[in-house]
């Protein structure tokens, strides 16, 4: 590995200052509690890492191959204003994260956000925001959308639709509500396109090639083989197209497995144990409001299965976690993956302006449905 591809890879742990806090806070924890330390490993969901490692991957590969242009390029010249676009895009995410799960959703949406920035002065932060609370929004609907969703249906006794009729009418709200606020939010006014004279060529078999590595990758999935899976798709850019390992957001995954360890070591200190004993008797206001807020400390999945320890699953569970996606960005897994994939700074800021009125709204919204 040459000195620049070192610097390249090491760069963004230096930089990284939400994987420096999660370090930070797993070491006091740690010091609290250090008989958990063996057990680090199984604290981790290494599933969870994988799947995320072959998405980034291979959405990475999709991008390097130039194909994200020459969709986008296509969808700016077919949406003319920057309101009809915006509710194309929102619209989209929720509707893919419905029945391709959140994470799936955002690595489709966000990388052809990205490339509309080089054809166009669209709000392209905006954009990505606005696309993180659609996923939450989308997947909230359907057993598959999400994990917490997976785990509550896994311990319902709901057949796939009548999960999906439970749901349905906090969902049809929350999207109703986030596709009204889209409409306000971005003007009608036309998209300034960005002046070129070349075409957009990519390149079509590293496209077909991560195609088939995707079909590879989903498939070892199903089959209970990850590691293999994600081999293979590491193997094929090795062969294809080595950039590809060097673009990806590398901390994205250790802030991942410090977020898994902190929770683990969170959840097991002594200090709180007695707490957690008390859970099962509270009443359904105490549980929607702690399944809320639990969500904006530790991640709504996390919640979810601290949770289901000691509460049965339930509409009014299912509603506060989901709720609980909305909110600070962490409330979410989505939403980190989203902002992060921003690549910006500011956009963590105005993230809140927009997420905490819908945690708001839809902390309402749910406790009145459910």
């Amino acid at each position: 590995m040459s000195s620049n591809a070192a610097v390249r890879l090491i760069q963004p742990f230096l930089k990284d200052r939400f994987l420096h806090i999660l370090l930070l806070a797993g070491v006091l924890m740690a010091a609290f509690n250090p008989q958990q330390l063996p057990e680090l490993n199984r604290f981790i969901d290494w599933r969870t890492i994988i799947t995320l490692l072959g998405l980034m991957l291979l959405t990475k590969g999709v991008e390097v191959s130039g194909y994200f242009d020459f969709i986008g390029r296509q969808i700016v010249n077919r949406l003319h204003s920057e309101r009809r676009l915006a509710l194309f895009l929102v619209f989209s995410a929720a509707l893919l994260s419905s029945f391709l799960t959140n994470d799936v959703a955002l690595f489709i949406v966000i990388p052809l956000t990205i490339t509309l920035k080089k054809l166009s002065s669209l709000p392209i932060s905006r954009l990505i925001i606005f696309q993180a609370l659609a996923v939450n929004a989308g997947s909230l609907l359907t057993p598959i959308g999400n994990p917490q969703n997976i785990l509550l249906w896994s311990k319902s006794s709901l057949s796939f639709l009548g999960f999906i009729a439970q749901m349905l009418p906090f969902g049809a709200v929350m999207l109703a509500s986030l596709l009204l606020l889209t409409w306000f939010s971005f003007p009608p006014r036309e998209i300034v396109k960005v002046p070129h004279t070349e075409g957009y060529p990519y390149q079509r078999h590293l496209l077909l090639s991560c195609v088939v590595l995707y079909v590879i990758f989903l498939l070892s999935l199903d089959m209970g083989l990850p590691l293999y899976g994600l081999l293979a798709v590491f193997a094929g850019f090795l062969l294809l197209a080595r950039r590809v390992l060097l673009q990806i957001d590398w901390s994205l995954i250790f802030v991942f497995i410090a977020m898994f360890i902190d929770v683990g070591l969170f959840t097991r200190l002594e200090a709180i144990q007695s707490w957690f004993a008390g859970l099962s008797s509270l009443s359904n206001g105490g549980i929607y409001a702690l399944g809320i807020g639990l969500s904006q400390i530790i991640s709504n999945v996390p919640a979810t299965i601290l949770l289901l320890n000691y509460v049965p699953s339930s509409q009014l569970l299912a509603y506060a976690v989901n709720a609980g996606g909305f909110g600070l960005a962490i409330g979410s897994l989505a939403n980190l993956i989203a902002l992060r994939m921003a690549g910006e700074r500011k956009i963590w800021l105005k993230f809140h302006y927009y997420s905490l009125p819908l945690l708001a709204w839809g902390g309402v919204v749910g406790w009145l449905l459910a």
